[in-house]
């Protein structure tokens, strides 16, 4: 095989624009809080329109000809850079909004709206008793513009654990896992909220993609999964930080990406709905539903939809494999009592070999190749009469008349003899010189029947495929 091209390097040198919007600016970039690929986009943008990153900074003095350093915030900054060091600095430390707003809008924006005032972190915290009051500095809180996303940074959890300490009269500083405790804070970023605008409906959803997010992280970290007062603390503070930043700007990147998780989290939801395709689920996400109750009240839904939708965590538990074993017998006892012969297979993930299936995929056909015409609907009849076929989905019958290549197809559910818990089974009837194929195509899996393809772009590839000899057109009046 031939190894595989290397990308050429310098790539990004090469698509430099000199006179970009970022022509000037010779940057320093402070990594943390940053996903790393986040941060290598940013980096190659940045040089990509006209300016320059420096990797590494001499923090003993000489700043390398850096005019711009960039961070999350002031704490961030302050990390990676002493007091002193920036004291010096005579160029501009901004947040990366500032990168991300000149990206959106294609232009470069002011500075000064974006600039990190770390001098913040050093001012000390003044008790209850002193003058400066915990209601004096949520009054303060609450003058802050959403236009300003500077002082949106630096309206950290930690930040705010520190106020709650204030307001309960003690200098101590409070850790932020603190801050779930503290009424009066949470109370004053209410009202901060409620002066740029009402909460509005999607409140709730946004919670909860953000507490999956958090359980997601905690489980795949080993963490303990039950009730912990710390890391809930955290959580919740982490929650309220993040809601802060939605609602005091929603045009940022981070609420953008939190929507479309909503969106995709419930578009998903809607498309294990039996019947629900990606269209369709799109469609009513637009119509405003977010929850399976939404969709129980919509009239538009298919009779096929709503039956899917009222079994739907029946649907969704898998069938142990002694069950699809013992219902496959039932259905070749059957289909022989209708019509001797008739050959009857569960194809799926039962075929190949697995503890339980998703669903029923079975594959009918007769070795006569004729017998099969019109033995679906007495089969569907008789199944339903031992009350194993309870709610049908889709039923077409082709093989009278010719039509679709001669298969008829049910959709269905059924029961285990002696349960109620629906389970979804399909019935595939093909001619005998189609069966081996609606085989493989039920049995799966993807990969597999990918593997099973072969790709022919001519007809001589298509004669090579087959083993048969090629044959120019004139040569083929057999």
């Amino acid at each position: 095989m031939a190894p595989k091209r290397k990308p050429a390097r310098g790539a990004a040198e090469e698509e430099r624009d000199p006179d970009g919007m970022f022509r000037g600016v010779s940057a320093f970039i402070v990594p943390y809080g940053v996903q790393p690929r986040r941060l290598e986009v940013w980096k190659q943008r940045l040089v990509q329109m006209g300016g320059r990153v420096v990797e590494k900074l001499d923090k003993g003095g000489a700043r390398a000809g850096v005019n711009h350093v960039l961070a999350m915030d002031a704490k961030a900054l302050l990390r990676e850079l002493d007091a002193a060091w920036l004291h010096r600095f005579r160029g501009s430390a901004v947040s990366f909004e500032w990168l991300e707003e000149c990206l959106k809008s294609g232009e470069r924006l002011p500075e000064h709206k974006f600039t990190i005032n770390y001098e913040e972190e050093f001012k000390p915290k003044k008790a209850a008793g002193n003058g400066d009051s915990g209601a004096s500095q949520a009054a303060k809180r609450s003058k802050m513009s959403p236009e300003d996303p500077g002082d949106q940074q630096r309206t950290s959890g930690e930040d705010r654990g520190r106020d709650a300490s204030a307001d309960k009269g003690s200098g101590v500083e409070t850790r932020p896992n603190q801050y779930a405790s503290s009424q009066s804070s949470s109370g004053d970023t209410k009202d901060t909220i409620g002066s740029h605008g009402t909460f509005d409906i999607e409140l709730d959803m946004y919670v909860q993609v953000l507490i999956h997010e958090l359980h997601d992280q905690e489980a795949s970290s080993g963490g303990p999964s039950i009730y912990a007062p710390a890391d809930l603390n955290r959580n919740i503070t982490k929650i309220f930080g993040r809601l802060i930043e939605i609602y005091r700007g929603k045009h940022t990147l981070h609420a953008n990406s939190l929507i479309h998780c909503l969106k995709v989290r419930t578009i998903s939801l809607f498309g294990e709905v039996w019947g629900v395709g990606p269209a369709t689920a799109l469609k009513l996400y637009e119509k405003g539903h977010r929850t399976l109750d939404d969709l129980r009240k919509d009239e538009s839904l298919t009779n096929a939809q709503r039956v899917g939708l009222k079994f739907f965590n029946d649907i969704k538990q898998r069938i142990p494999r002694h069950e699809v074993s013992e219902m496959e017998k039932l259905l070749q006892d059957v289909g022989k009592d209708i019509l001797p012969g008739v050959i009857i297979v569960c194809g799926g993930s039962y075929r190949r070999g697995k503890a339980s299936c998703g669903d029923m995929d079975i594959v009918i056909t007769h070795p006569d190749g004729e017998s099969h015409v019109g033995f679906l609907h007495k089969f569907v009849q008789r199944l339903k009469e031992i009350n194993f076929l309870r709610e049908d989905l889709i039923f077409s019958i082709h093989s009278v008349d010719g039509t679709d290549s001669g298969v008829d197809t049910y959709f269905g559910l059924c029961t285990y003899p002696g349960h109620e818990l629906r389970h979804r089974i399909d019935l595939k009837v093909y001619p005998r010189n189609r069966y081996a194929f609606g085989l493989l195509q039920w049995t799966g899996n993807d990969a597999g029947r990918s593997d099973a393809i072969v790709n022919c772009h001519t007809e001589k590839d298509v004669f090579d495929a087959l083993g048969f000899p090629w044959l120019e057109p004139h040569e083929r009046n057999l």
